[in-house]
């Protein structure tokens, strides 16, 4: 049985929009933070986001897991921009270095950490940008209808099959989720000690087994049967219909076009000097 994302109308003119022109509108910002590098340009995509996730009223604990990994993976980024010296080419020309730290030698290797201008500038937009994206992608399976999934890929041009197969990708993760909260319950009540680990990394793997084995044995039954239901309907014989048919209506008209302006600015910024690195000239003179 498939499950879905925890869908619910709360009543903001968000939710009135067709679901077409909303994707299309966050396909189209993503485009247009992936085109920019300027951090100066950066915010103003970063505030389309965050505008339209507050809109949404998304309770902060149903994704609260959602923003625990994107935050160590920000993190985990920061670290290592932070820890490079010399990777930015393709951003900026020269590096101005404002920190040296004490020179390591290694072996055959010699350290010695350093701290640029342009580094620190990297690190703040490339964290701006991952949170543009994150907040960009939360509200789609918050904020899609469960039911139009598949209809609204089919109404972008879409053929029946990648829309169904389009359907069943953002039902996989609540549907595996909810297997795996089942088998770590019955697991529990067997008297299976989950938060018990001994053995180093081999003994956590060995420990796995019993969880994994089944959510993934459950996986491939659950995938057959729904390729059964499919033959038995004979889908894909040739087109067919749907439930829910989309409809444009004149304020979803105007969100695509604002979305083509989005996109027109972007290449323009792009084209006059927006999409590299910015950096602060005061920031320049940390370099002495």
């Amino acid at each position: 049985m498939l499950v879905t994302w925890r869908y619910k109308d709360r009543g903001t003119f968000l939710y009135r929009f067709d679901p077409r022109a909303r994707l299309l509108f966050i396909l189209g910002v993503m485009f247009a933070t992936y085109l920019i590098w300027d951090i100066r340009v950066v915010f103003l995509w970063f505030a389309l986001a965050l505008g339209q996730y507050l809109v949404a009223r998304i309770p902060f604990r149903q994704t609260r897991r959602f923003w625990l990994v994107i935050g160590m993976l920000a993190l985990a980024l920061s670290l290592l921009t932070l820890l490079t010296r010399g990777r930015l080419t393709g951003f900026v020309e020269t590096q101005t270095v404002f920190w040296e730290g004490p020179t390591w030698h290694l072996g055959p290797w010699t350290i010695q950490p350093s701290l640029s201008v342009e580094q620190l500038m990297f690190l703040f937009t490339q964290l701006l940008r991952i949170f543009t994206f994150a907040l960009l992608a939360v509200v789609i399976p918050y904020t899609f209808h469960p039911a139009l999934y598949g209809a609204t890929f089919h109404g972008l041009g879409f053929s029946d099959n990648i829309a169904f197969a389009m359907d069943l990708a953002f039902r996989l993760v609540p549907s595996v989720g909810r297997d795996f909260q089942i088998i770590v319950d019955a697991q529990r009540s067997r008297g299976y000690e989950l938060e018990k680990v001994q053995g180093g990394l081999i003994g956590r793997i060995r420990r796995l087994a019993p969880l994994m084995v089944p959510l993934v044995v459950g996986a491939i039954i659950n995938g057959e049967e729904i390729i059964d239901a499919m033959d038995l309907r004979a889908f894909g014989v040739g087109k067919r219909t749907w439930l829910y048919e989309l409809k444009y209506a004149p304020r979803d008209y105007a969100l695509l076009g604002f979305t083509l302006l989005l996109l027109a600015l972007a290449v323009y910024l792009r084209t006059q000097g927006f999409g590299m690195l910015w950096i602060p000239p005061s920031w320049l003179a940390w370099g002495g």
